[in-house]
């Protein structure tokens, strides 16, 4: 005979691991205090097969019999967004796009329903934090909308369930799934149970129905989406929306994709109408760059297939205290470390009584060897008060030993500083013989540390 049983169940609010009491430290996760309480209330049978009943085996394939066809995709019209995406939307899959509060999630989902609309896309858009009203005012700023946008109020997941099998949307969005509530479940909205079972729901829904859902996450403040890490496990397509919230660039980049790379960015302008799609990132980031500045250099990283020019800061002064400060914005502090360790010990600049700061202006966050080279100069550039040529670029690794190694696609870095004008290019020495198809640019090879302070 059927009856409700109510039990309390523990949640490790980082990893989902289960537990029928309190435990300091997750087995699963390492992680400690991250246990929560939570009472759950469902049905159970006296055999403990009623959710088996009615349900049929399913029948294994052989691997030979299963056949290949190439993924159908929809475009966004957004070539940024299809760029991380892996050249656009897959029927049926589930996205999860995660961002700080404010930071333009929901502006760039409803430009994503514009576009999706504008090509006789059916599209829901389901909002358990705006009200219809306020939704409009934001879609008036936008521009206009077609007749296939269908706007939800609403967070119960059983009515929200009904009016996807009924209306059978082409895009559905969720905003946010830490709104979402499931009435069997008695913990609150947000809770690790709710969001697993919110979760679940939208990915029945997404491979029953073939219908291609974004789910909104909120993000904590170490930055990752809130929720049991189980979450970014179960969905197709993790995106995080970065940036500075003040500035008007964002950053798209994709950290989990089951249907392309991971390594590909999107890079966005907030303006008045909306989030606006900067073609040429490299020729954004150098907006503004100083010329004839000592410690300013040029540098180019690769983020997937796609080459990014920016501008390396460094300011070196001597220090006022008897520890001198070290500080790094937008790359790693402890290489940033290691290089001026290099600097003094192969190349002779003693710097162990002044202050360094290095920063990558633009705001971009790059933690690629490839820049190593590019650090380095710029901060011997500031030591010895000597300008750069505001028309060099330089990228390659720095080792231990003063050495300067290979990086990777070396002909595209250096397409993409000709495309902006540069005419000089510092690159690793053993990199020389793989660039053959680049003309007007003058190659420099340096095979150390040493050699590259010598150009300055």
């Amino acid at each position: 005979m059927a009856k409700n049983k109510i039990t309390t169940v523990f949640y490790c609010q980082s990893c989902g691991y289960e537990s029928s009491k309190w435990m300091g430290q997750c087995p699963g996760c390492r992680e400690w205090n991250t246990f929560v309480e939570e009472k759950i209330s469902g049905k159970t049978t006296g055999n403990g097969l009623a959710a088996a009943k009615g349900q049929t085996a399913g029948k294994p394939s052989r691997l030979s019999e299963i056949t290949l066809k190439e993924e159908e995709r929809i475009s966004t019209h957004m070539k940024e967004l299809d760029r991380v995406l892996g050249g656009g939307i897959v029927p049926g899959s589930l996205i999860l796009v995660g961002g700080d509060p404010g930071i333009g999630k929901s502006t760039l989902l409803l430009q994503v329903c514009r576009h999706m609309a504008a090509d006789n896309k059916k599209v829901l858009y389901v909002s358990g934090e705006e009200s219809l009203k306020q939704i409009k005012i934001r879609a008036n700023r936008i521009g206009e909308f077609g007749e296939n946008l269908f706007l939800l109020c609403e967070t119960n997941l059983g009515i929200i369930e009904e009016t996807i099998r009924h209306l059978v949307p082409d895009i559905t969005i969720i905003d946010s799934i830490q709104t979402m509530y499931q009435e069997d479940v008695s913990s609150a909205p947000g809770s690790v149970s709710q969001v697993r079972e919110a979760t679940n729901v939208f990915l029945q829904l997404a491979k029953g129905m073939g219908n291609s859902v974004f789910l909104v996450g909120h993000v904590t403040k170490e930055g990752t989406v809130a929720g049991p890490r189980v979450l970014e496990h179960m969905v197709d397509t993790v995106l995080y929306f970065e940036g500075d919230r003040h500035a008007s660039y964002r950053i798209l980049r994709g950290v989990k994709n089951r249907f392309g790379s991971t390594n590909e960015i999107g890079v966005f302008e907030m303006q008045e109408k909306g989030l606006i799609e900067v073609a040429n990132p490299s020729e954004f980031m150098l907006d503004g760059k100083p010329e004839g500045a000592s410690g300013s250099i040029v540098s180019c990283s690769m983020e997937g297939t796609r080459p990014i020019l920016f501008e390396i800061q460094a300011l070196v002064c001597r220090t006022n205290f008897g520890i001198p400060r070290r500080q790094a914005i937008g790359t790693d502090f402890n290489r940033v470390n290691l290089l001026m360790a290099v600097l003094e010990k192969r190349a002779g600049l003693q710097m162990s009584d002044h202050d360094a700061y290095v920063n990558l202006a633009g705001g971009m966050k790059i933690s690629e060897p490839a820049i190593d080279l590019g650090i380095a100069m710029a901060v011997a550039s500031s030591f010895k008060n000597r300008p750069i040529d505001d028309k060099m670029a330089a990228f390659g690794e720095v080792g231990l030993s003063g050495e300067v190694r290979a990086v990777s696609m070396i002909e595209q870095r250096i397409q993409e500083a000709v495309k902006l004008g540069f005419t000089t290019c510092v690159i690793p020495k053993v990199c020389e013989k793989q660039v053959k198809n680049v003309k007007n640019v003058n190659i420099i090879g340096v095979s150390s540390v040493q050699d590259a302070i010598g150009l300055i």
